[in-house]
């Protein structure tokens, strides 16, 4: 192999590694254990949320309003609810996301489909929300649904 061969493999090698590492990060939370992150984030003083996702070693990440100001992206232990990490900005656009029962509406719409275990939750300013899982079988499932309706626009069965 000559040297410029050698060059070009060490960076692709790394970042290679890099990708396959980032892609373990994620992982994924029972349907019904939700209630324990939105209580974790409500205590914290979230009223409207933006995404939920779910992280490596029993962590969830929440981002979303504290109020018509403060925007938070947390991170929280699932279990005891200690904060591991947070950020806060002031923005002036104002709160906007997911109430607690539009995110458990759509979980429940998700479940209905097969989902067992959600990894994300997002919403856009649109108004459509995306849940990320897997079903019992372990393939990954892509649902999208406007908010407030109980009506799927899009499923992705991998």
């Amino acid at each position: 192999m000559n040297a410029m061969k050698k060059l070009l493999l060490i960076p692709t090698s790394a970042l290679l590694l890099t990708a396959a590492a980032g892609s373990v990060q994620a992982d994924y939370l029972p349907m019904d254990r939700i209630d324990d992150v939105l209580t974790h984030a409500s205590d914290y003083g979230f009223i409207q949320y933006e995404e939920i996702s779910i992280k490596s070693r029993g962590r969830a990440e929440v981002e979303g309003w504290l109020d018509d100001e403060w925007y938070a992206d947390v991170e929280f232990s699932i279990d005891n609810g200690e904060t591991l990490k947070e950020e806060r900005k002031r923005l002036i656009t104002g709160a906007w996301g997911m109430s607690e029962d539009d995110i458990r509406q759509a979980l429940n719409v998700a479940s209905q489909e097969g989902m067992t275990e959600f990894e994300d939750i997002d919403i856009d300013k649109s108004g459509m929300i995306d849940i990320e899982g897997r079903d019992a079988n372990g393939r990954e499932l892509e649902i999208s649904l406007r908010q407030g309706t109980d009506q799927v626009s899009s499923i992705d069965r991998d």
